[in-house]
């Protein structure tokens, strides 16, 4: 029988993409008939714990090489796990690992692989991939022709799965091989202070770019946020401009978010934002500029200078509060 493999690694949570990660795999395990297998490799337990309430199995891989600092003891890991499982489908995330091992685990296992799928189906026996392309101008639809196709997909895109009425028991399967620990080495690690909630599970963002003029409104807009209860975060220019963290940063070549709403102020909308706010439920936007492609996108806009709606605008939210 086939199936469809979760991949989780090491220093994974079960958080929001970690859950639509699992729905991803139920889709297609209804769409193929196919088993749905999660491997939790070194990931925390709380992913081990519960994704047997939405997996036919679960695997925790044992190996004491495997460390979230090097894709090589994730990708000798993962190939050994999944090399007997008979997949026709191979799910990881949207991190930075699992977007490098991607196409490695895909050559390793003799399939395809491909990345960024916002929506899975199976037409003729074959999976489909669906994803954004030039700069979310545009949409393809990507085949996989051979199997097993490895794919990370997009965070939050899918919704999670439906727990089952019984939890699968948990397996453990041992792992020697740990690739070379000396084709990479990190040397070093900058982490960034940060609230507890990330962006890409955030239920509501204020967001700030290039029309702030500077560094100083982000801390206008931190207590529009706090107010909102909110994240907050930047479009590119801001980051690359310094005024803010570049882990704040929300578009194509940074974060992708999905959340219920998303506030963009002094932001034109360039087609790389937009590509990153695409799955936002609801837009509202506050622009000087009413030409700016961010109305075209949003469901409530302000053409007005964001000085005279901020502070406004928090001492109201706060009065309702």
């Amino acid at each position: 029988m086939t199936s469809v493999i979760s991949c989780f690694l090491p220093g994974a949570e079960f958080d929001r993409a970690a859950q639509g990660l699992l729905g991803a795999g139920e889709q297609l395990a209804k769409d193929l008939g196919a088993t749905h297998v999660v491997v939790s490799a070194g990931a925390a337990d709380s992913i081990t714990q519960s994704a047997g309430r939405y997996a036919d199995r679960v695997i925790q891989l044992q190996c004491e090489q495997l460390s979230a600092d090097s894709p090589e003891s994730c990708l000798a890991a993962l190939h050994a796990a999944c090399a007997n499982l008979e997949a026709q489908a191979v799910l990881l995330g949207q991190d930075a690992w699992s977007q490098e091992l991607t196409p490695r685990l895909g050559r390793r296992l003799g399939g395809c692989s491909a990345g960024d799928a916002q929506t899975l189906s199976v037409a003729a026996g074959k999976i489909r991939i669906q994803r954004s392309v030039y700069g979310g101008k545009a949409t393809a639809v990507v085949q996989a022709n051979t199997s097993p196709a490895v794919l990370w997909v997009r965070a939050r895109a899918f919704d999670p799965p439906v727990d089952r009425p019984s939890a699968a028991t948990v397996e453990t399967l041992d792992i020697s091989a740990a690739g070379d620990p000396s084709a990479t080495a990190v040397v070093g690690r900058d982490v960034e202070s940060s609230s507890d909630v990330r962006l890409e599970d955030a239920s509501v963002i204020v967001s700030g770019g290039r029309g702030l003029g500077g560094p100083e409104p982000f801390e206008d807009l931190k207590q529009l946020a706090s107010v909102m209860k909110a994240e907050v975060a930047a479009s590119r220019a801001a980051c690359d401009a310094g005024w803010v963290a570049p882990g704040l940063q929300v578009g194509q070549t940074g974060k992708k978010v999905a959340p219920e709403l998303y506030v963009a102020i002094a932001i034109s909308g360039a087609s790389q934002h937009l590509m990153g706010i695409a799955d936002a439920k609801v837009i509202a936007a506050i622009n000087t500029d009413p030409e700016a492609p961010i109305f075209k996108h949003c469901q409530f806009g302000l053409v007005e200078d964001w000085n005279n709606v901020v502070g406004p605008l928090k001492e109201q939210i706060a009065a309702l509060s």
